[in-house]
């Protein structure tokens, strides 16, 4: 997959790199179809303490990308909160593929057994 990282009024050292990798490779590991990740971070300093560090997470899969944003005091922890926010997303469309697999099995079952009785 490839990782695209751009900052805005962000110094992108090593560590927060590597937290970033980090956490994309977990969520490789979940969908591994996934193109690529394109990784936005923003420092904004007119805004509220608590709301001066921004991440967002744009995820291209077959079909429908998968987007995340968050906005935190800690750089990390909106880094943290935005790959959650995305794994859920992952896991809720995985669910979604599963269960329409197994609808028309579990139909063709049902019918057989009331054909039966």
């Amino acid at each position: 997959m490839n990782l695209i990282l751009s900052t805005h009024n962000v110094t992108l050292t090593k560590a927060i790199e590597a937290h970033i990798v980090s956490r994309i490779t977990k969520l490789e590991h979940l969908d591994r179809f996934a193109i690529n990740a394109r990784v936005t971070l923003e420092h904004d300093k007119t805004k509220a303490p608590e709301r001066q560090f921004s991440c967002s997470i744009q995820l291209a899969v077959p079909g429908p990308d998968l987007f995340a944003e968050d906005v935190e005091s800690d750089l990390y922890t909106a880094i943290d909160l935005v790959a959650k926010k995305i794994e859920q997303q992952i896991r809720k469309r995985h669910n979604k593929y599963k269960a329409r697999k197994h609808k028309v099995a579990s139909r063709t079952k049902r019918s057989r057994q009331e054909k039966g009785l």
